[in-house]
């Protein structure tokens, strides 16, 4: 079986959750490699919702092992409510089955406090649109070497010490630049310790556990968060989360090989939606705009704040093949489109009197392009309770064939609803 990444390929909310919950059938182990509970994912089996943020979407899956690689930031009051939350319904969350990398890094009360002040006195224009879950901050102190460790949890001397290190020049924001009040590193240390009692024992050597996977002839699907043109180097920076969310990151936030990266799958939803700010070529601000927000349900599973919606963008597509490397896509919420008479595809973008079919590289330079359009008759037939490719109307199948025409990339899975069972393999 072939080592499987599932990538977001637009802006998030894409329906990753459903598609990890289906391969997670036929995997031996799913692993987040990036994010923290700044995204969620929406899975729905036979009827019933469940929203994850932090464990991966396979957890529905019995005897499955489900990871949290050293790419994530953990926040591990969301880990502990997600874990009480599946086991009040009787899912096995012990942590023989449950694990987290000991070089995780973790979420502080004092990341959080940073995200919102920080965002708090930016412009209307200026703010980002972060979550306020205190990923970025959180992020930066990995990167300044000053962050704690999933492992330090289990080292209470060297974990006093960190916060206080990691309180030194937050406080001086805190007082003098966001006037408001110090934390007191020893309060922030107690507070942390029942839930550090907690975490402990699903610590453990994620790497190991890829590797015994797959010497064991087991399948490991990595499971990626929000969608490549948010990631902090490739997205609309600074429109942007603080990870990277290209494939090539599964191997570094997992904690194994690129080759051993074997099949990626590209999640694209049928149509475009944004949340938060920054710059979306295809939004539409018409009734059409709004019958897809409606009729797809867009709403953030994190947030709650409503989706922006738009055409489907294929230059963004073909950046996100081209860096990912995507073997196949899967298309998610095509049913979404049933009733529209016709549907657009934005197949290049206009930029300072050019045509181009990749996004420009200059900062916030996607804030200048006009989509150049292709218009395709639409369908009015519900596909809903379609099983095969050939019940979807012969409109829908010209719709998917065009996506792989200007793509180069096989459409391989075919979402036509929210249930596990609504979703058609091709071969």
């Amino acid at each position: 079986m072939s080592n499987t990444v599932i990538v977001g390929t637009q802006w998030g909310d894409e329906g990753k959750g459903k598609i990890v919950d289906m391969l997670a059938e036929n995997a031996g182990a799913i692993v987040r490699f990036q994010g923290g509970n700044n995204a969620g994912h929406t899975l729905v089996v036979e009827g019933e919702q469940c929203i994850l943020h932090l464990i991966p979407s396979g957890v529905l899956h019995e005897g499955k092992k489900c990871l949290i690689g050293n790419g994530v930031v953990l926040d591990p009051e969301v880990f502990l409510k997600e874990i009480d939350g599946l086991a009040a319904k009787g899912i096995d969350v012990s942590p023989e089955r449950m694990v987290i990398s000991k070089k995780a890094q973790i979420i502080m009360a004092y990341h959080k406090l940073m995200d919102n002040c920080r965002e708090s006195v930016k412009s209307e224009d200026s703010k980002i649109g972060t979550t306020g879950r205190g990923i970025g901050p959180c992020y930066e102190d990995k990167m300044s070497r000053v962050g704690i460790r999933a492992a330090d949890l289990a080292d209470l001397k060297l974990l006093r010490k960190k916060i206080e290190v990691g309180l030194q020049e937050k406080n001086v924001l805190f007082e003098n630049l966001f006037k408001t009040e110090a934390l007191d590193p020893e309060k922030v240390y107690q507070d942390l310790l029942p839930i550090a009692e907690r975490i402990v024992p699903y610590l453990g050597d994620v790497s190991g556990v890829i590797q015994d996977m797959n010497a064991e002839g087991k399948m490991v699907l990595f499971e990626g968060a929000q969608g490549v043109h948010l990631d902090i180097d490739h997205g609309t920076y600074p429109f942007v989360t603080s990870s990277n969310v290209v494939s090539g990151n599964a191997a570094a936030g997992a904690g194994c090989g690129p080759r051993q990266l074997e099949r990626i799958i590209g999640i694209c939803k049928a149509y475009t939606t944004r949340v938060g700010s920054g710059p979306f070529a295809t939004e539409l601000f018409d009734e059409v705009g709004k019958t897809l927000q409606k009729n797809g349900h867009e709403f953030g599973a994190t947030t709650g704040r409503k989706r922006r919606c738009g055409w489907l963008d294929m230059v963004i597509l073909r950046e996100t093949a081209r860096l990912c490397d995507l073997t196949e896509f899967a298309l998610t919420k095509l049913d979404v489109l049933s009733g529209l008479k016709d549907i657009n595809i934005c197949v290049a973008y206009e930029y300072r009197g050019e045509k181009v079919d990749y996004p420009p590289q200059e900062e916030n330079s996607m804030a200048e392009v006009k989509p150049v359009y292709e218009t395709m008759p639409g369908w009015t037939e519900d596909i809903t309770t379609a099983r095969s490719y050939d019940d979807l109307p012969e409109a829908a199948r010209n719709y998917i064939a065009r996506i792989e025409e200007l793509s180069g990339v096989k459409v391989g899975i075919v979402s036509v609803g929210p249930d596990r069972a609504q979703t058609i393999v091709r071969n």
